[in-house]
Parts: structure tokens; sequence; C-alpha cells
């Protein structure tokens, strides 16, 4: 049996074994409401993770300041919250600003250890940066309406704060590779609900140099690059692929599957981001169902390439948690029948 390791580098290069693998997600507030009767999806099958968050990490309208100087709020109990304080909100303020230290990011001589020994247990040892990696990280350290601005107005001095967020992962990404991670996972939300929140143009001109130096970096010591991002994408999901990101991890409905079918499928492993906006807290369950097969239809092989990740958050009912995670197994082998 292969290890989870020579699987991990035959699914990405789209040589895989035709299981569609996905993961759920489900966060604390439903744990909350639904409790035990959750407990049976951990362990139920072989192609589905579960994870449950059971214990809170932050009490509702709790506040903090980040590593960055940006501070936040999170209005409801343990889940993501909004940035209202930005240190770089007037542009005279940048002259004084200090970006975090790359050596505080983790504690690097034990990832260095926890590398080591996943790798001697034939595992995948992964390495990381914040959500918020290089056009949300901006928006945070100025503020979501002056970043706009600036993009309409191309004020030069975005191209030095970018340089400040590039250059800052570039050297997180350069200490994980040094350790000898074999994957990378980014987050940026790159897009909004139908499009993106800059015009295609801009995102090459401001965004899309500093994934093209990060990825090729990573691509050129052998480090495979995993990003996450939700929104609408489609405009950029070439440049993405072009960039080096080798695992994308796209929303459905958004996007669209047939969008994402034409731009990415078998051009990079698809960890297919699944609804929980419409379908999973409205629709019946034969339509989950339905819905889970079509994905997989759609953008599976029996080569491979496709996974499924889906978070769980307040208002799901438990008939569609149940009928979400029943399809995922009951379809991960559908490319292996007959």
């Amino acid at each position: 049996m292969a290890s989870e390791r020579e699987r991990f580098f035959k699914e990405i290069n789209l040589q895989g074994d035709g299981h569609v693998r996905s993961n759920i997600s489900i966060t604390y507030p439903v744990w909350k409401e639904y409790g035990e009767k959750l407990n049976w999806l951990e362990g139920f099958s072989p192609h589905v993770s579960v994870g449950i968050s059971r214990s809170p990490n932050r009490k509702a309208y709790s506040e903090e300041t980040d590593r960055w100087g940006c501070h936040w709020i999170y209005p409801l109990e343990a889940l993501d919250g909004q940035c209202i304080g930005h240190p770089v909100a007037s542009w005279s303020d940048l002259a004084k600003y200090q970006p975090p230290d790359p050596d505080n990011f983790t504690d690097w001589e034990q990832a260095k250890e926890n590398v080591k020994k996943t790798r001697s247990r034939g595992g995948v040892a992964h390495g990381g940066t914040d959500h918020g990696f290089i056009y949300l990280r901006l928006t945070y350290l100025r503020g979501f309406n002056n970043f706009m601005l600036d993009v309409a107005e191309g004020r030069p001095e975005l191209d030095e704060l970018t340089g400040i967020v590039e250059n800052y992962w570039f050297e997180v990404v350069k200490r994980w590779v040094d350790i000898g991670v074999d994957v990378i996972g980014f987050g940026d939300d790159l897009g909004l609900q139908n499009s993106l929140p800059i015009s295609p143009n801009s995102w090459r001109r401001y965004i899309k140099p500093s994934y093209q130096r990060i990825f090729s970096y990573c691509r050129s010591n052998g480090v495979y690059i995993s990003l996450h991002t939700d929104g609408y994408i489609v405009d950029i999901i070439p440049d993405l692929i072009e960039c080096g990101v080798s695992i994308l991890n796209p929303q459905d409905f958004v996007n669209g599957l047939e969008n994402i079918r034409r731009l990415a499928k078998g051009k990079v492993s698809i960890r297919l981001d699944i609804d929980r906006q419409k379908i999973t807290v409205f629709g019946r369950p034969e339509q989950i169902d339905a819905h889970i097969l079509n994905c997989i239809r759609v953008l599976g092989s029996p080569k491979g390439g496709l996974s499924m990740v889906w978070g769980v958050y307040p208002a799901t009912p438990l008939a569609s948690i149940e009928a979400a995670a029943r399809a995922m197994d009951k379809y991960a082998t559908y490319w292996m029948s007959g």
C-alpha cells in the first residue's frame, strides 16, 4: 500500500488512484448546537476525514492586535473577525511602520524537528502562512476603502508597502524551504461574490508579481504550492497556475464548476471548496447528494486531481451535514467503479 507521502505526490501530479478524498471541518458553534449527534462522523469513512471543534478559541466580541499591528474584533464566538484598526491608514504612517520579524513567525527549531519526524514516517511535511497573504494583508494594513483608492489612483506608496509584505513572506517561505517541507499553504481571498475587487489588470499589476516571486522560489526548490482563495477568481485562474500553484482551493458555485473545469482541470490538483451559502444550508438532502456527485463528475478523473473540503458553519441543518458526509463517502470511489 502506498504511503501518505507517495500518494500525495502521485495525486498532486495528476497520477492518482481515482479516489476523491474529502475533509469536513465543523466549527464550534455547530458543535455547540448539535453536540454528540455529530460524533458518528469521526472515522465513519476511510475517504472522509472530519474535524470537530469542541471548544471555542475565543469569546464573542473579543479583540486583539496581530503581529502586523492590525486590530481585530471577533463578533461571533470562535469564528473569524473583522479588521478595524489599520496601522498604515495614512501614508504618513508608512515611514515609521515596522513589519514583523520572520524569525518570530513560528518556533523554527521545533518546526524543523516536526518536519523531520513527519518525513521519517512517510508523511507529507507542510509549511504555512497566515490567511491574509498579499492582497488581504494590504487591505488590513491600509483599510479596504483606502486600498481600493490606492489602486484606482496608482499611488506609488502602494508599491513600497507591497514590497514590505512580500519581503516578509519571502523570508518566511525561505525558512520553510530550508527545513525541508514538501508543500506550503497560502491563504488569500482574492474574490468577491461575483467579481474580483479590482480589475484583472490591476491584480496583475499590484499582486501577481509578489505571487510570482514567492511561488517560483518554492517551485525551483521542489516545494509545492497550495492556495486557498475564497470568492470569484475565474478571471485569474490561468495567472495563478502560471505563478506556480499546484493545489488550487476555489469555491464551487461562486466560480462555476464548468469554469473551473475549463481553466484548471488537468492543470492543477483541485481542492474544491463545497458551498456554504446555498445548497448545503437551504437545499434538501437529495439536492446536496446530487451536487456532490456532479462536482465529481465534472472535475474528477480516474487519474485523480480532485479532493473536496467543506466548512460547516451555523445555520447548517443536521440533515444537511449527514447528507453531504454520506455523499462524499458514497461517491469517493466513483472513478473506480465498473
